[in-house]
């Protein structure tokens, strides 16, 4: 007999407006091996995990979200909490997993570095956040990779990943009032980097 994950969308099982309850039974099912359970909030956070390890480790964002889902599944039995909290369970994962991958990177000098950026997501409510509206995944994903280390996790994790301050600080390991500092200052960067191509791209008024 099919399980009633049959038809549930992935991103609902581990979006702030999932039920405690339907997380929890997820979880539950996952817990006891349940492959399409386990899948489904793959499938919810995996799109979103991927971007944000893009900009952190470059082409070895692949490598390090398949680590980090290894962790996931090794460790689940150990987590608490709802579906939001897992979200940011899942990312913290996933940014201790790239701190190791640049370490061991770092011991290579004759190769060449990746980008060393993170970044935060932007708040929703963000008048800033509208400057990523007119670009391409790809092309958004390029142009926070040119921001700061700090400034590109703040933007990613607020913008691409949704998480709100308090959780942003926590994932990072820094204080709430560094996170709205960092995550300012490369929103103003990135609109005025915009604001630049598009005047290149309009050129002077007649």
């Amino acid at each position: 007999m099919r399980n009633e994950l049959v038809g549930v969308d992935g991103a609902q099982v581990v979006s702030e407006r999932t039920s405690d309850r339907t997380f929890a039974d997820v979880l539950a099912r996952a817990r006891r091996g349940d492959d399409d359970a386990f899948a489904s909030m793959w499938r919810g956070l995996q799109p979103q995990l991927l971007r944000y390890l893009q900009v952190v480790v470059g082409d070895a964002a692949d490598d390090i979200a398949s680590e980090t889902w290894a962790r996931v599944a090794r460790d689940l039995d150990r987590f608490e909490g709802n579906a939001r909290r897992f979200r940011a369970w899942v990312f913290t994962i996933g940014r201790h997993r790239a701190i190791d991958w640049r370490r061991k990177e770092a011991r290579r000098p004759s190769e060449p570095h990746p980008i060393e950026d993170f970044a935060d997501e932007l708040a929703p409510d963000d008048p800033a956040g509208t400057v990523l509206d007119s670009f391409a995944t790809d092309d958004a994903i390029a142009l926070i990779g040119t921001l700061s280390p700090g400034e590109a996790e703040a933007v990613m994790l607020r913008a691409v990943g949704g998480f709100d301050v308090s959780e942003t600080a926590a994932i990072l390991g820094k204080r709430e009032g560094a996170v709205r500092v960092l995550t300012h200052r490369g929103l103003r960067k990135l609109e005025r980097t915009l604001e630049s191509r598009r005047a290149a791209t309009e050129g002077p008024e007649q």
